[in-house]
């Protein structure tokens, strides 16, 4: 067998565990029910600003600090994740459905896709496509939205609460790739099972503001 057949096979098994760490995507439960029943889930009116004690890990490093997003309704936001001890500091910026992030990927390594990064700060990023199936058990809502990621094909599912976005899940073929939480303390877990990576915001307070600073949008 040549190297590069090697290769191949070194990555197809490294693929397969992978998958198999992913949760399988269970049917919704609950009575059917339209499209219109989605609740709408948007950031507060005015501008805000919510601070967090925040707590990263993954394979490779397990960093935390503080932090604070600053929200500008209707989809603009930015991010910022200082270290604990003095070691070093990066932010994000979201603008609709992209991200632009400090220090090249290194804070993009914390955070999942934008829409799952809305979700997280109580938003709902994904548009109802026809395809989309909606179940109500209860106060509970859930929804899963046929989409795209990246050009691929991709299922949102999220679920909602007393009408409030409580979490949302990007599911590929049946598995569940990347979830986020939102708990009734306002604390936010994101999660990726298969990479075993995990960004939790604790402490979680917000605040209205005036306006931010002059550079808050500049890189």
């Amino acid at each position: 067998m040549g190297r590069a057949a090697t290769w191949r096979g070194v990555r197809l098994a490294g693929l397969i565990v992978l998958s198999a760490c992913a949760p399988k995507a269970e049917p919704l439960t609950g009575v059917p029910a339209p499209v219109r029943a989605l609740p709408a889930a948007v950031l507060p009116t005015g501008r805000q600003i919510v601070r967090f004690h925040w707590e990263y890990r993954d394979r490779e490093v397990k960093v935390n600090g503080d932090g604070a997003a600053r929200l500008a309704p209707p989809d603009s936001a930015r991010i910022d994740f200082v270290v604990s001890g003095g070691l070093g500091s990066g932010h994000a910026l979201l603008f609709g459905d992209t991200i632009v992030a400090s220090g090249g990927d290194i804070v993009k390594r914390y955070l999942p896709p934008p829409p799952l990064v809305w979700a997280g700060l109580g938003r709902l990023a994904v548009p109802a496509y026809p395809d989309t199936t909606v179940r109500i058990d209860g106060d509970t809502v859930r929804a899963d939205i046929a989409g795209l990621l990246a050009g691929h094909p991709v299922v949102w599912r999220v679920a909602f609460s007393g009408g409030r976005l409580v979490g949302a899940e990007r599911v590929t073929g049946d598995r569940v790739r990347e979830t986020v939480q939102r708990r009734a303390t306002d604390d936010v877990e994101f999660d990726s099972p298969s990479e075993r990576r995990t960004l939790r915001l604790t402490h979680v307070r917000s605040e209205s503001v005036t306006d931010f600073e002059p550079n808050v949008w500049h890189r």
